[in-house]
């Protein structure tokens, strides 16, 4: 076994273990909602992304910073986004989520959306959340699309190119094209026509307010049936991208996994519906920064385990495991930096 890959502890409790079970499990799940505020952030380029910041807030300026980078047409709301953010609050960090554009409570300003690959938005925010908390340990975590989104910039930026003690990026799709073809077998295809119709959506609303740089009118829009033939049509062209397999390219974070300086945890199950069985053999290795868990179940960011005789979330349980863990790690060097009177 690899140095950099480890088994993930995760277990599936007897009956709940088959992959889609484990996916679709989380959002059957009650859950209480999430305290929240939002701030609009205005980027450079005139368009904004909404933060969703988790209330109460730590008073203490210098307490840890949690942000989150949410999947594919996800949201503060999303099951996990929320028991994350509950984990993180609850260990007494100040936690934050960015939307992707288009996915908060508005639409965005620009005639462009987001995808896989699109790192400048979680840098400016980052940016922005190191001027403001300068003494603060801070951690970026990313679930699905946000997962290989934060993998790409880390591996970009290199160590010191962020302000950030580590990242966690769980169930990412490190192969686009490789998930695209996952997501066009089987039981799988009710994932991509749930989340093409939503993107769909998206697109068809802003044709109807205004020309986009797209050859595509909304009926043929409502054709697109993989996202194959979406990404070629619509993100490829909307974004720079000569076509689908240009964005997957040079989209995808998993070419670069040897490149990542900063401590980095990587959560993956084997039996996730969105990846082939074999993601991690068709990569390069990790760097020796990279810390990779693979459970032999738990779905596409599903993970629920049976813990006190009550369904719960394995992956906010490990997440809070490493969150502690950097915090303790680095709270001696925080508090040397931030000097004697703290």
């Amino acid at each position: 076994m690899s140095r950099t890959l480890f088994p993930a502890d995760f277990r599936a409790p007897r009956g709940l273990g088959n992959r889609h079970v484990q996916t679709l499990l989380p959002r059957f799940r009650r859950l209480p909602p999430l305290a929240r505020e939002t701030e609009i952030l205005n980027l450079p380029d005139g368009d904004f992304v909404e933060l969703a910041w988790s209330q109460p807030a730590p008073a203490r300026a210098d307490a840890p910073v949690f942000v989150l980078f949410h999947g594919l047409e996800g949201s503060v709301d999303s099951p996990y986004a929320r028991e994350l953010m509950r984990a993180a609050s609850a260990l007494g960090w100040r936690a934050v989520l960015m939307h992707f554009r288009g996915c908060g409570q508005a639409p965005n300003r620009l005639a462009r959306a987001y995808h896989s690959g699109d790192t400048a938005d979680a840098y400016w925010v980052i940016g922005q959340l190191a001027r403001r908390y300068p003494h603060a340990i801070k951690v970026a975590a990313g679930v699905s699309l946000g997962g290989n989104m934060l993998l790409k910039l880390v591996a970009e930026q290199g160590g010191d190119g962020l302000d950030l003690a580590g990242a966690i990026a769980i169930s990412a799709p490190l192969d686009l094209a490789a998930s695209a073809d996952a997501l066009n077998r089987g039981f799988a295809r009710v994932y991509q026509r749930y989340l093409l119709d939503a993107l769909k959506r998206k697109i068809a609303t802003k044709l109807a307010a205004g020309p986009l740089p797209i050859a595509l009118n909304v009926r043929q829009l409502a054709g697109l049936e993989t996202f194959w033939a979406y990404d070629n049509a619509v993100t490829a062209p909307l974004h720079g991208f000569q076509s689908a397999s240009d964005y997957y390219c040079r989209a995808s974070a998993g070419r670069l996994l040897g490149d990542i300086e900063l401590p980095t945890l990587i959560l993956h199950a084997e039996d996730d519906p969105f990846m082939p069985a074999d993601l991690f053999s068709r990569l390069p290795p990790p760097a020796d920064a990279v810390h990779l868990e693979i459970a032999r179940q738990g779905g596409h960011v599903g993970f629920i385990e049976s813990r006190h005789g009550r369904l719960n979330s394995w992956l906010a349980r490990r997440v809070a495991l490493q969150l502690e863990g950097w915090a303790e790690h680095l709270a001696p060097h925080r508090s040397l930096a931030a000097g004697p009177n703290g």
